[in-house]
């Protein structure tokens, strides 16, 4: 059996007429409304063959949908990419705008995101722009710059509320994920170090770099150490360097992600917040956890 998952933003609603008129043209069981305005969801025992152009109509009706086997939706591991994901914003793009060399760093972070450029090269240009800029310029970026996506406390109070593990995985810096892993109430973080000397950065980032493949190893990593399976994990994150994880995890999704990583990515949601990575998994709005 498969499940179909209706999802709309806060600022629009879920029309029971759309999910029942999909529910009886996919032969469909009864719906399941998760949330009264805003997520429904139902059982088909297939797929129709039709289902990325229903996707597609749908999409501009500003309604997402997911469909996915029902057995074991429900995970116990979140992994999360950090920037354009669980924040609003690319930190490097901030410390850039900081230095005075902000559009040519965000032309390069949107580039790289998409693909276009090979990660660890992009990331080593960029943080060389940053070279001088005093170390203090970070904590003044997250108190004055820094905004959390909406619905990520929820999403994270949730799952561990049920006994999962919440893992933030970035490309950006530990910098930063030190405060946004405490802000949301991840059990752990990885990212990259932005080195410094003298209390100004250097332009340069510790070795290993973390990218694609770190993200990987850190699912297997992690699912080894809890005992768990990459199957148990809901991965979700915005850019190429993404996709890898995305692809391993059971349920990886791409959030108001990157033309081509929509493209590749297992799941698409462009227009819900993070909260909708709870309907996905069978949470009704009643069993939100708030921190």
């Amino acid at each position: 059996m498969h499940t179909v998952t209706l999802i709309t933003n806060s600022a629009m609603y879920l029309d029971p007429e759309l999910v029942t008129t999909l529910r009886n043209a996919m032969g469909g069981g009864d719906a399941v409304w998760l949330n009264p305005n805003h997520a429904a969801e139902f059982e088909v025992a297939r797929l129709p063959k039709n289902i990325g152009s229903v996707w597609d109509s749908l999409q501009s009706e500003g309604v997402d949908m997911v469909a996915q086997k029902t057995e074991g939706r429900r995970k116990s591991m979140l992994l999360a990419d950090m920037d354009s994901t669980m924040i609003q914003q690319e930190c490097i793009n901030e410390l850039a705008a900081e230095a005075g060399v902000g559009d040519r760093v965000a032309d390069i972070t949107a580039r790289a995101m998409n693909g276009e450029l090979d990660f660890e090269e992009a990331l080593l240009e960029r943080v060389g722009l940053l070279k001088g800029l005093p170390a203090s310029v970070i904590s003044d970026v997250l108190e004055k710059r820094i905004t959390l996506m909406p619905g990520g406390k929820t999403l994270i109070a949730t799952m561990k509320a049920h006994g999962g593990h919440a893992a933030l995985v970035s490309g950006g810096f530990t910098a930063f994920t030190t405060a946004v892993a405490e802000w949301l109430g991840f059990d752990e973080h990885r990212a990259n170090t932005l080195l410094a000397e003298d209390g100004v950065l250097t332009g340069d980032v510790a070795r290993p770099i973390l990218g694609r493949e770190a993200k990987v190893q850190a699912l297997h990593e992690i699912t080894e150490r809890l005992g768990l399976s990459p199957r148990d994990v809901i991965a979700v994150g915005d850019g190429a360097n993404d996709l890898g994880m995305l692809g391993l995890a059971g349920t990886g999704v791409a959030l108001h992600a990157k033309p081509a990583v929509q493209a590749q990515a297992p799941h698409r949601l462009n227009h819900g917040d993070l909260t909708a990575l709870l309907y996905l998994q069978g949470y009704s709005v009643d069993e939100f956890v708030t921190a």
